[in-house]
């Protein structure tokens, strides 16, 4: 079994502060196998906002998968938006925009999606998705494979299309072809877990499909700020969310969803 704890959206420069300490031991407590970020570690790409965004991941456990989102490029400042769009988050967080975890269990990679053009919108291209393949068809078939990216390829059919990461229809055969198991992604401030099944008729395959909501940002779109504890087994996965708590000034478990694999693909089996 092993452990990952999922956080994203920590937009540093509009953090809640009071969050940070509980937050930061709670993780340690957790012990998880990975540390995954799925990106918009700083509000405006400001480089005091990655100096404190590199200092907070300092004090969490690693090893850590941390990708970029589209808040980590700069928006107003035209020249470095399109011309060094990362420069700031490659000094400050990793020079590594494809960051891997393999062990005997998981095989965990992280890919880019935020763009210079896209504003707030992300993106594959065809040499991401071949890298996915590449990697992903290279470990045994027992090992569950998994995708960190900050713009999702799947949400709840509350949202629209467009709200998807551009390609995703492309991405997804992908990853149905070298059996990518579990989808972690974030950009939205809201928290779900589901199977790819609903909007993608792919035969014999379905991924499960986790987003985050925001662990610290005070941007919480009216939902408390939360992370995901995700424990996985060779058939099984558990996704569990913690919310923050006012009253108790903490993170507490809120749900917990438990999922099998059956052949080649995840099912639904529990939600508490």
């Amino acid at each position: 079994m092993r452990t990952i704890v999922h956080l994203s959206d920590l937009h540093f420069g509009r953090v809640d502060q009071q969050l940070l300490d509980p937050l930061r031991t709670l993780v340690a407590s957790l012990a998880p196998d990975v540390l995954v970020v799925s990106g918009d570690l700083t509000q405006r790409a400001k480089t005091e906002e990655f100096i404190a965004a590199r200092a907070f991941l300092d004090t969490l456990p690693g090893p850590q998968i941390v990708v970029p989102g589209n808040h980590d490029i700069p928006l107003y400042n035209v020249a470095s938006r399109f011309l060094t769009p990362l420069r700031r988050y490659l000094r400050y967080v990793t020079l590594d925009l494809t960051p891997e975890y393999v062990d005997d269990e998981i095989a965990v990679l992280g890919l880019n999606t935020a763009r210079s053009l896209t504003i707030k919108d992300g993106r594959v291209n065809p040499e991401q998705v071949a890298l996915i393949r590449q990697r992903m068809s290279a470990v045994p078939k027992d090992v569950t494979r998994i995708v960190v990216t900050h713009h999702p390829f799947d949400l709840p059919q509350t949202f629209d299309k467009d709200d998807l990461v551009n390609r995703a229809p492309m991405a997804m055969r992908a990853f149905s072809e070298c059996g990518v198991d579990l989808l972690l992604a974030g950009h939205f401030h809201a928290s779900s877990a589901g199977l790819s099944t609903d909007r993608y008729k792919l035969p014999g395959y379905a991924a499960l499909v986790v987003q985050a909501g925001t662990a610290t940002s005070t941007r919480g779109r009216g939902e408390s700020n939360s992370f995901n504890v995700i424990r996985v087994h060779s058939d099984k996965i558990e996704v569990v969310r913690y919310s923050w708590v006012d009253g108790t000034a903490t993170f507490e478990p809120a749900q917990t969803e438990i999922f099998e694999r059956i052949g080649e693909a995840w099912h639904t089996t529990a939600v508490a």
